[in-house]
Formats: structure tokens, sequence, C-alpha cells
């Protein structure tokens, strides 16, 4: 008969609790006796509940719901451990009843087992506080409030996943040494000792009730060797000199369960570079490859092939490759720093690190261990991760996972197991790389006693000696022969491998020497020859892009954090809309300056870095990289004028009502910024006088005036914006097109602002005005200037005097600024270069704004080349004015990514555009094409 065990033992237990009057009466009841017998073959220790604690069945049959936690009081202080014990046996009972019957899937086991360890860890530690404060008083901090023990959960309690029959790991900590204050004092360290001593084992010790909950204390620092419990300083102390890779797999999952939360959490924070590295950080691999090495050793030595936790394709391999791909790139991408394993897991696949097939699979494996893990479990309150061996107790788990016998849970168990196992090789598996000839290999292990030059002629250097003399410096510097033995192997793997990719590119000897100025810099930070070891494609893209672009090989060599974006799988892919290149900045959190500007400059690097390698791919318009260098900018100013502001509030307090805006002029206001290009900024500010008609003033302990306050502003602005970091300076900011220019104020009043452009303002600003935009503040102020503008603009002018000053400034301009000569075009200064076709588009706008609005909404130039052909102003010549500018952005993209001025032999697609721009000049009357030319003209 088909589960005819299972049925035995399901009327044995019946029969058993009929014998009891409290649940006689309740197994009257066909559905009830249905649902005990269901129990009975999950669990031997859920009946043996139900005997000790007859009345437990009624309440499950009429509502398994959580049940308050017994309350330890000085007065039943010897019935504490009883009292937890039969609590959480109880609730355990509970927990298997809604598992077995249905109305719980894993996940929701997994959560309540996890709150029963808190409500049990709390309960019992607030007991205990209260005890200690009797007899020793309370441990202040320096400020006299007292302070409490911080009870960290590691593991899966941590993570919020406790199996049923699991263990506790804890770690104590306090976050200030002192003495408490009571009749018999203690000091910290020893007051918190003693108290975690006893909660473990006032949880932990096994009496005739059995336990509350294992615990575990060997995760804290230095194991069971260390201290009980650590104070913040020392523990902070100990990770960031003695810390382990083992230790920060460990801290990932690490949430504060009882105690003091909030100290808790605030001391995880500090402790994030520990567990996340600010780079990816590929160094982690040999970090699980030892641990699971170990894992493995073990397994072998104690035949634990049948262990569903340690063993092959087991749960360990899912916990281990989600947490190494957390590690590796969590340092960088905040959304990964999950403590539970499926969201963290469901992360990566967003994120585009693992595939979504991968990832269905990966929690449709975990999900079915960690149910069959808990059924292994439930049998006996047993911790037990292996299958069982008996055939009875096969039976019954197979009967109480509805299959149909134990081969077929079997087969279900290996198929998904072997699934894991092999996405778990895939990312521990040998490095899959092209090789490096065995030549160039040994010739760079020879270096700098040995080695025969002749192997890099071979390889495909022709200017061998010059290599040979680089590389033989290389080997003699004190970088690689400080390296330790796992870093030189690191070196002497990727060095090879970058000498072949070098020798194969366009201009071998250009590629070795910005590889080798890189190499210099990342010696000493053995994550990054990890990530250039661990993934090929890295190392390869490397090569490519420094043998191709001056400008990025040196930014990699300055920031080798930008090594990242050589991995980041979005680099090849399409680049983020102007809310996101907004966000990306405005988001960085924060108050502290030097931190805040760290953080930006690392955003401002990485993603322009990314739109770099679109110019250089040609995977978008060149229009639409400058737009979004300056969107990017756009986000930076914007949370560097709250940076700023929060700076001076807190110096000087706020102005009520006061607003203020930055504006971007220029190559930042027309959206046509290049790569380092400083930023145009204008600065404005309104506010209301005080009812005595003075000068409205701050509300701090150090007031200011408005006009003082709002320079102040502006100066802590351009002052952060310059300020240089170890990922470089944000931007250098240029001033000088404000009103009065260098001898003006540095913030104008609206009112001074629209006065001075009403009145006194020459041709030339008014054309800088029709590339103006807010870039950042007051929402109200930007109404505001945005109708100084158009009145501005849209005054009626004398066509005959534009053309004069127009004319007159190009003049002025080309004198000072055009750079071409007999052998290059300068595309930005030169006659009909970029220069000339805005202020041919500026011109118009100033002429005819006054009867055609629409000329004042845009400021690039595509958008005034379309506005204007719309309004019917340039005939037939946006078409080609939109591929002149096009094609010129773009060549003084490409030179600004090769390091070279923006100066080009003329060519047929150069001269087409300079023809296009000429020609629509001269149809306006502009003769820009008779202007004197440079200083540097033939």
């Amino acid at each position: 008969m088909k589960h005819a065990h299972c049925h035995a033992l399901a009327e044995r237990a019946l029969q058993r609790l009929r014998n009891l009057p409290a649940c006689a009466a309740a197994l009257d009841d066909p559905r009830a006796v249905e649902q005990v017998r269901q129990l009975a073959i999950a669990s031997d220790f859920a009946i043996d509940t139900l005997l000790r604690q007859p009345g437990l069945l009624p309440r499950l049959l009429a509502d398994p719901s959580p049940a308050a936690p017994p309350r330890l009081t000085p007065e039943n202080r010897s019935d504490w451990p009883a009292l937890l014990r039969r609590y959480r046996a109880a609730e355990s009972t509970r927990l298997i009843w809604r598992d077995v019957l249905g109305p719980d899937a894993v996940g929701d086991t997994l959560a309540g087992a996890t709150a029963l360890a808190e409500i049990c860890l709390r309960s019992a530690l607030a007991a205990l506080e209260d005890e200690f404060a009797q007899r020793h008083g309370v441990v202040r901090d320096r400020d006299g409030a007292p302070q409490r023990l911080v009870v960290y959960g590691l593991g899966k309690l941590g993570g919020g996943e406790l199996n049923f029959s699991s263990d506790v790991d804890l770690v104590y900590a306090y976050e200030c040494d002192g003495e408490s204050d009571g009749a018999r004092p203690l000091a910290a360290e020893t007051y918190y000792a003693r108290l975690g001593q006893q909660l473990a084992k006032l949880l932990d010790e096994v009496t005739a009730d059995g336990f509350s909950h294992r615990v575990d204390l060997r995760l804290r620092p230095y194991g069971n060797v260390g201290r009980v419990a650590w104070s913040f300083a020392a523990m902070e102390q100990y990770f960031q000199h003695e810390g382990r890779d083992w230790e920060r797999y460990a801290w990932q999952k690490a949430r504060p369960v009882a105690g003091d939360i909030d100290a808790g959490e605030r001391f995880l924070e500090t402790l994030r570079p520990f567990v996340y590295r600010r780079y990816l950080d590929y160094g982690a691999l040999d970090g699980l490859r030892a641990m699971k090495a170990a894992i493995s050793a073990e397994v072998a030595r104690k035949e634990l092939a049948d262990d569903i936790k340690r063993g092959p394709g087991g749960i360990r391999e899912i916990e281990f490759l989600v947490q190494a791909l957390q590690l590796i790139r969590g340092g960088r991408e905040p959304q990964l720093r999950e403590r539970r394993l499926l969201p963290a897991l469901q992360a990566l696949v967003d994120a585009g690190h693992v595939t979504a097939e991968a990832g269905t699979a990966l929690a449709e494996a975990y999900g079915f261990l960690r149910r069959l893990e808990n059924r292994l479990q439930m049998l006996a309150d047993a911790q037990t991760h292996a299958l069982p061996e008996r055939d009875a107790d096969r039976e019954r788990i197979a009967a109480a996972l509805d299959c149909a016998d134990w081969d077929a849970l079997r087969a279900a168990l290996d198929l998904r197991r072997a699934r894991v196992t092999a996405e778990f090789e895939a990312l521990l598996a040998p490095r899959r790389r092209t090789q490096a000839p065995d030549a160039l290999a040994s010739y760079w292990r020879a270096l700098p006693e040995a080695g025969d030059a002749e192997e890099l002629r071979n390889a495909g250097f022709d200017e061998a000696e010059s290599a040979d003399g680089l590389l033989r410096d290389l080997a003699r510097s004190p970088g690689v022969k400080g390296l330790s033995d796992s870093a030189r192997a690191r070196l002497d793997r990727v060095l090879p491998a970058l000498l072949q990719a070098a020798a194969g590119s366009q201009q071998p000897m250009l590629a070795l020497r910005r590889l080798l100025a890189l190499l210099q810099n990342i010696l000493r930070r053995s994550a990054y020859l990890a990530l250039l070891d661990e993934q090929p494609a890295a190392l390869q893209r490397l090569v490519d892009v420094v043998s191709r672009s001056a400008l990025l090989a040196e930014r990699l060599a300055a920031y080798p954090l930008l090594l990242d974006e050589l991995l980041d799988a979005r680099v090849a892919g399409p680049l983020p809309g102007r809310d996101a290149l907004l966000s990306a900045a405005v988001t960085v959190a924060g108050e502290d300056a030097e931190s805040v500007l760290q953080d930006l400059n690392e955003v401002r690097q990485a993603l322009s870095f990314r739109i770099a390698m679109a110019v250089r791919d040609r995977r978008q318009p060149a229009a639409t990289s400058a737009q979004q260098l300056a969107w990017l900018a756009d986000g930076v100013v914007a949370r560097v004028l709250a940076l700023a502001w929060h700076e001076v509030a807190g110096a000087h307090g706020v102005i009520d009502g006061a607003r203020f805006a930055v504006l971007g002029y220029g190559s930042l206001g027309g959206e046509e910024l290049g790569f380092g290009s400083d930023l145009d900024l204008v600065f404005l500010y309104d506010a209301s006088r005080a009812a005595d008609g003075s000068e409205a003033h701050s509300d701090g302990a150090r007031p200011l005036d408005a006009a003082r306050w709002f320079a102040r502003l502006a100066q802590k602005m351009v002052a952060l914006l310059g300020t240089v970091t170890g990922a470089g300076r944000l931007y250098e900011v240029d001033v000088r097109l404000r009103p009065d220019g260098a001898k003006g104020l540095l913030v104008s009043s609206l009112a001074s602002f629209d006065e001075y452009q009403r009145e006194r303002a020459w041709t030339w600003e008014h054309q800088a005005l029709v590339r103006a935009r807010f870039i950042a503040g007051d929402d109200d102020l930007h109404a505001d200037f945005e109708h100084v503008r158009e009145r501005t603009l849209a005054r009626p002018r004398d066509p005959a005097q534009v053309h004069e000053d127009v004319v007159s400034m190009r003049r002025r301009m080309r004198a000072e600024l055009d750079r071409s000569d007999a052998a290059a075009f300068d595309l930005k200064q030169g006659e009909a270069g970029l220069v000339d076709l805005e202020f041919l588009l500026q011109a118009l706008v100033l002429m005819h704004a006054h009867a055609r609005s629409e000329l004042l909404v845009p400021r690039n130039t595509p958008g005034l080349i379309a506005a204007l052909h719309d309004a019917g102003l340039i005939g037939e010549a946006a078409p080609a004015l939109r591929v002149a500018h096009a094609t010129l952005l773009e060549r003084g993209l490409d030179c600004t990514l090769d390091r070279r001025q923006r100066r080009l032999p003329l060519d047929e697609d150069i001269e087409a555009a300079r023809a296009a721009i000429r020609a629509a000049a001269q149809a306006q009357g502009l003769d820009l094409a008779t202007l004197p030319a440079g200083p540097g003209a033939a």
C-alpha cells in the first residue's frame, strides 16, 4: 500500500492525542482529523509539542495566528527558560501547521522563523537588561544618555530567512566605552560581555523543555578567542586592519535584531566601505574560490554529497553566487545591497548581471531547496541538511511534499542541483581568454635581468628596443617589486595578454605607453588587476580604448575607477536621458562636502566616460552627446547648489522668501558642452525688503544682508565646483559673462539684471542671452528670468545696426582667437566655423524675435535652425546647416577625445560645412567671409 508507514504513523499520533481531554473533542471533526494526520506525517516534533501543550491543538484549529510572547518579570525569574522554550515550541508548531496545511509558502515560513527568533531575543534581552540595571546600573554615553547592547544577526537571521531549526549567528556590540552607574559598576566591555553571555545561555541552554534557540557567537572578530562584546570603535579598527574576505560575506547580511536598533544601523553604514568596495571588486572571487575549496574538502571528507546545504548544487552555492556578484558590484550599484537572497537575485537580474532565465531557475531551485530543508528539520526539530537514510523517513518526506515516492522527489532535487552547479561553476570557472603566446609570457617573466627584445618584434612591435626599455623599467620599478605573491601572479597573467593586444592595435607603441601609465597606477590596487585578470573582455576593451583616445587613456590612468565602466553592460548600450542624467547627480546623498564632492565626481567621470565611448564608437550623433554632457552638468550644478546652500545657511541662517537662480551661458546654455569644457555661469537672486524698507537679512547667529548672503553662496558654489578630489575636479567655472563682466558684482539682483539688459548691455551680450538657460534654483525666479529674457530679445531692433554690431564683434574675436593657418582649419573660431554659425543664428533671433515669438524658445543650435526654418527666415539652407553643424561638432569632439587642438586639414566634408555656413550668412547680408583672419593665418 502506498505510504503505508505514513498512514500507520498518523493513526498512532491521532490515538495518543485522543487520550488527552483537551484534544479529544477537537478531533471529533473529520477535517481536524485529516489536518492532524498530515501534520503527523511531516513532524514528530509538532505532535510531541501538542502532547506537551494540549491546549495548543484547539487554538491552531480555531486560529493559527501568532500568540503573544511570554512576560518575563522579576517575579517569574526562575521560569524564564521554561516560558521561552514552551513559547518557541508552540510557535514553531504553528509554523509547521501553516507550512504543511498550505496557508504559508516557503518564504512565509522563513520569515516566520526569523520573527520568532527576534521575539525571543528581544524579550530575553529586555528582561536581562532590567535585571542588570538593578544590579549594576546602566552604561551611559558621553552626554549621559543610557545606551543599550546592540545584537547583530548575521547569516540567515540577518537576511530574514531563518530556516526552521537553525541556530542564530549573533555578534554583540555597543556604541561607547564607559562604566555603568549602579552600586556595583562594571566597565562597558565587561557589562555587555556578561549581558551577552547570559542572553546566549537563556536561549541556548538545553533544559527539560529543550532549548529556545541555538546561539553561535563565532562570527565575532577573532572568533571564539575574541572578546564577547565589542565597541563600535574597536570593531571599526578590526575590520580596517584585520577583516578577511569571509567576514565581508558574513557582514553583507548583518542586521541589528535586538537592543539599540538605530545605533546598530548607524554603525553598519560606517562599515559599508569594508563590505562593499568603491570599485568593481573581482578580487572577491579569489576569496570565494578559497571558501568553496574549503567547503568542498569538508564535503568530501565528511561524505556530505547528500547535504542539500553544503553539497554540490546546494543552498550555499546559490547564496555564494548571489553574494559574490553583490560584493563585486555593490560598491557602485547601491540597489544590489540587499540582505535577502531572492530580492538580491532579482536586483542582479534587473541590473543585467544575471540573465532572466538563470534568475528564474535559481529562484525556483532556492525555493525548492529551502522547503525541503525545512521539512527535513521539522521531522524532529534537528539542525540537519542531510537527506534521510532510513526508508521510512524518506517516505514521510516524499508524502509530506506531495511527491509520488522518494525516487520522484530525488529526481526533482537532482535536476535543480545540476542547474545550480552549472551557474555556480560558470561564475568560478577558470579564466577563459585567448592566452598570450608563451614567448611573451616567458619574455616578461625573465625581465629585468634577461629577456630578448626580439620577442616583442615577433609579436608586432616595430620599435622593439623602445618597448623593451619601457618594460624593463616597469619590471625594475618599486611598484612591481613590492607586489605580493598573488598580485604578482595576476600581473604575470595580465601583462603578456596586454602586450599581445597592444601589438595587434593600429599604433602598438602608443597603446603600450598608455597601458603602462595605467598599470603603474593600479599596481597597488589589486582589485583592478583582478578585474583585468578575471574579465578578458575588459582587457580587450581597455586596449581598444587607450589606443584610440588619448583623453580616455589619461582618465583611465588618473582614475582607475573608470575601469569598471569597461565591464558595465550599459557602456555599449543606449545612454541615459535627461531625467536620468540629472537624477544621477542630484541624488548623490550626504551633507559632508568632501564625501559628496568625491561621489559626485565619480558619477560625473563614469557618465562622461560612457558618453565619450558613444562618441568614439559613433553610436549616436555628436549633438546628442554634447547635449548629454550639458544635462549631466545641470545635475551636478543643482547638487552643488544644494550643498553650498546647506553650508551657507548653517553659518549664517536663511533669508525668508529669498530666491536664487543659476543660469548657464555659452556651450552649457546652448547644450553643446564638450569633454573638459568649463561652465559659463551667471547668478541671480531676489529678496524682498524688510517692513522698514531696509534690505532683508538672514536669521542666523552671524546674519548677512541679501547681497552678501547670495554672493557668499555663489562663491561657495564656484569653489566647490573647482575643488580637487581623488576623482578629479567637477568643472572650471567662468563668470565673466555676468553684467558688467569682470568689473560687475558676482551675483545680480533680478531688478538690476533686468535694468542692465534694458539700458546698458551690448549687442553681443544680447547674443549671449539667446543661449542663456536656467540651470538650477528657484522655479519662480526661473519664470521671472524667462520674462526678462523674452522682453530683452523681443525688442525691435534696426537690422542694419545688428549687422554692424555682429560683424564688428566677430572681427575682434577672429583677430584674437582664430588659430587657422595654411595647414589646418580652426573648427570653432575659423571663418565659416561653429562660431560663425552661432553668430548667424543669434543675429537672426535679435532681428526677428519681436515678430516671431517662437524664436525665443530654443537655445541649442539644432533647435534654432529648426525654428528659423519654420519661420521662413533661412529658406532652404536649414538641411545644409544641420549637416554642417553636426560635421564640425563631431570633428571637434573627436579632436578633444584624442587631446588634439580643434584644428584639422581641410577635407571634402569640412569644406562642404563651411560652404553651407558661408552661403547662409551671405544670404542674410552677414558677409563674415571677408573678415580678417586670425593671428595664425597664412
